[in-house]
């Protein structure tokens, strides 16, 4: 897996795949359709489109989300595609419901009854206020997007609203949430804390399946590795080539182990800031200080970006770049050492958004700085082990990935292999996070900056 080579044309590529996928949601006879999408891969932009050629087609739909934030950026995309297009936003009756930024399209509707918005050609909202909907005729046709971090309880709680429907997300994200243990229920035929599309094609395997087949996000440089660490049976490969994008500094390095790990970044996409081996607090203090200071020194130096978006250099503003973190007491304590050091957080649409793997994924950025989850750490726990935690940290930029990380992680996974129980009917998850954070390993070992703070 590469980038976009003389023999691949990405576009083509990706225009078959949603040629392919159009197709089976219109005119298919199934009551599923599947796509798998790797990170930046335009599933949002497929959901639109989805959703825009269904009401044309004279078939009203309903769309699920799993977040309200995930409802109100899918509606301001619809209503920014086609300012005409009647489309409603279901919402609670709690204060400050969605986003007031969804007033400005005049074709929206919001309410908090579904009858208010009847007749409407698309109606969107969480998979916790379709689930409260009541003695509504069903719709012909649903999307649910992000449908891998949907729970299978929370579909079961929603199927009585569609006929038909198109399920899209991305399996290499984390795994849907419970705030309960889901043991008891493990390999039985409807595990409530199972994804809904594993649970729907455990139940229906011969639904139609796609994927879609190229990243626009990730860079050349990251591509390859993240398919290759975490989408071994659905590749995919970059949009774009080496050279396409560039990061570069105004201000030459000071020679300090942060300079040197951005310059490498800049140079291959990928940096590796080492601190010395050591068991540490979760919230470790030289690693959090270290990764604010990677921060400062981005904004610093004056980087600038070149993309297929924009031939001219772009200033990395503080907006462009983001900390992911695995806990958010390690994030509230990088927001705290950016604060020492003059960098402002992330307010609005400004500063530099500091957050948990959970609460970043779907977003994108140009640079990410990434603390390791298991950096520091006397054991490898399952949750730090999650493959889909690394795999969102790994894949929210469109330049470099930065990560900080303490030495003797290889050592750490070599002396805590996997001990999670085998349990009869339970699918394997592959890659397991133990081979996975050796793969990102093994690759980030060739761009490795060693640093005593």
């Amino acid at each position: 897996m590469t980038g976009a080579s003389e023999d691949f044309d990405p576009g083509a590529a990706a225009a078959r795949a949603t040629e392919a996928i159009l197709h089976d949601t219109l005119h298919g006879t199934r009551r599923g359709v599947v796509v798998d999408s790797p990170p930046g891969a335009g599933k949002s932009t497929l959901v639109v489109r989805a959703a825009r050629e269904l009401a044309a087609a004279g078939r009203p739909l309903m769309v699920v989300a799993q977040t309200n934030a995930q409802v109100d950026d899918l509606v301001d995309r619809l209503a920014t595609a086609d300012p005409t297009l009647p489309v409603g936003r279901l919402h609670s009756s709690d204060p400050h419901p969605y986003d007031p930024a969804l007033d400005r399209h005049p074709a929206v509707r919001v309410s908090a009854k579904v009858a208010d918005l009847a007749g409407l050609d698309v109606v969107v909202s969480t998979a916790a206020k379709w689930a409260h909907t009541k003695n509504v005729e069903p719709w012909r046709h649903a999307i649910v997007d992000e449908a891998y971090q949907m729970r299978s309880d929370a579909l079961l709680a929603v199927a009585g609203l569609f006929e038909r429907a198109l399920f899209v997300g991305d399996p290499g994200q984390l795994d849907p949430f419970s705030v309960v243990g889901a043991e008891q229920w493990a390999g039985l035929a409807y595990d409530p804390s199972a994804s809904a599309v594993s649970t729907l094609l455990a139940h229906n395997p011969d639904l139609p399946q796609h994927r879609l087949p190229v990243s626009w996000r990730l860079p050349a440089s990251a591509a390859p590795l993240v398919s290759r660490a975490f989408y071994p049976y659905t590749p995919f490969r970059s949009g774009t080539d080496h050279g396409d994008r560039r990061l570069t500094f105004g201000v030459r390095s000071d020679g300090s182990g942060p300079d040197r790990v951005l310059d490498e970044a800049a140079e291959t996409g990928w940096g590796l800031l080492e601190l010395p081996a050591r068991h540490t607090p979760r919230t470790d203090p030289e690693a959090v200080r270290a990764v604010a200071t990677v921060v400062r020194r981005l904004l610093d130096r004056g980087g600038a970006t070149v993309s297929e978006r924009a031939a001219e250099p772009r200033p990395l503003t503080a907006d462009r770049i983001a900390v992911g973190t695995a806990h958010r007491d390690q994030a509230a304590a990088v927001r705290a050492a950016l604060a020492e050091l003059g960098v402002a957080g992330a307010t609005g649409a400004t500063g530099v958004t500091v957050d948990t793997a959970n609460r970043l994924q779907g977003r994108e950025f140009d640079v990410t700085v990434v603390l390791h989850p298991l950096s520091g750490r006397p054991d490898a726990t399952e949750f730090h082990l999650e493959t889909g935690r690394l795999c969102v940290l790994a894949s929210r930029h469109r330049h470099a990935c930065v990560v900080v990380c303490r030495a003797g992680v290889a050592e750490l996974l070599d002396d805590h292999p996997a001990t999670e129980p085998v349990r009869l009917g339970v699918t394997v998850k592959f890659p397991d996070g133990w081979e996975a954070n050796h793969a990102v390993l093994a690759h980030l070992e060739e761009h490795r900056v060693p640093w005593q703070p």
